[in-house]
């Protein structure tokens, strides 16, 4: 294991720049997993970090000491806990953190299987819990279009809780470049449809278009959707909140398939 004592250290400028930069994590390809159920899911999915890096006074913790048992020790940093504090985002949290490469999403020429369309889904919360969503139902791609929050930033990570190491995320993604890989049926919700997610076949392939908090799902997805859906509210709420819309829709799906 490396032990770094100094802040002028240029391998600690490095980890600070990526800790507090999302522009710098975004231009190294890199992304932080902070704690220990993100660094013990990353090595489960993925294998092995770029570098694992942990403070001094978590050494003893036996969480720690396992996820530490698991990785090459040439991979190995060890800092004081007040240099590791100047990293970190979490409050009260365990002083261990993974620097992992951001996979490179694949667009395929067919969209033949279920997926799940992040139409500039802005909160962090929102787009963290519907990957986890998505990966629990079984669904292995997901494409964010321009405005939705970015799916390896610290936020989101934590709120997807290890979810993006089991989907092929696609971000930047065009309505032009998206919509013609579709085929089959294309659903998204909304207040004005006459037919509930209940009545609809979900045992057939779906693209999912979920949309932004306040404007929902744009012109241009609409446009394209094949089967717009409600979702029964009866106790009088105009409407739910898109990460709650998405999990009932997915496992809605599950549901169907599951039956005899």
């Amino acid at each position: 294991m490396k032990h770094i004592t100094s802040k002028d250290n240029a391998f600690f400028k490095h980890l600070k720049q990526l800790a507090h930069s999302s522009q710098q994590r975004r231009r190294a390809g890199n992304a932080l997993l902070e704690g220990i159920h993100l660094a013990d899911a990353y090595l489960g999915a993925c294998g092995q970090p770029l570098h694992c890096v942990v403070s001094e006074s978590a050494l003893d913790n036996a969480g720690v000491q396992d996820v530490l048992a698991r990785v090459d020790s040439e991979r190995l940093v060890c800092l004081p806990e007040a240099l590791f504090h100047g990293l970190s985002t979490v409050v009260n949290g365990i002083d261990l953190l993974f620097v992992v490469t951001v996979p490179t999403g694949r667009l395929p020429e067919h969209q033949s299987t279920d997926c799940v369309i992040l139409d500039a889904v802005q909160d962090a919360g929102n787009v963290g819990s519907i990957l986890r969503s998505a990966a629990a139902a079984g669904i292995p791609d997901v494409y964010c279009t321009a405005g939705t929050a970015f799916c390896w930033s610290a936020k989101v990570l934590r709120a997807g809780m290890g979810a993006q190491f089991l989907l092929n995320i696609v971000e930047h993604c065009t309505f032009e470049g998206l919509a013609p890989r579709l085929s089959g049926q294309i659903l998204a919700t909304t207040s004005h449809a006459d037919q509930t997610i209940y009545q609809q076949d979900l045992t057939q392939p779906v693209a999912w278009v979920f949309g932004n908090e306040g404007a929902g799902v744009s012109e241009a997805w609409m446009s394209v959707v094949t089967h717009p859906v409600k979702i029964p509210q009866p106790g009088g709420m105009e409407s739910l909140n898109v990460a709650a819309s998405a999990a009932v829709c997915l496992f809605e799906a599950v549901r169907q398939r599951s039956r005899p």
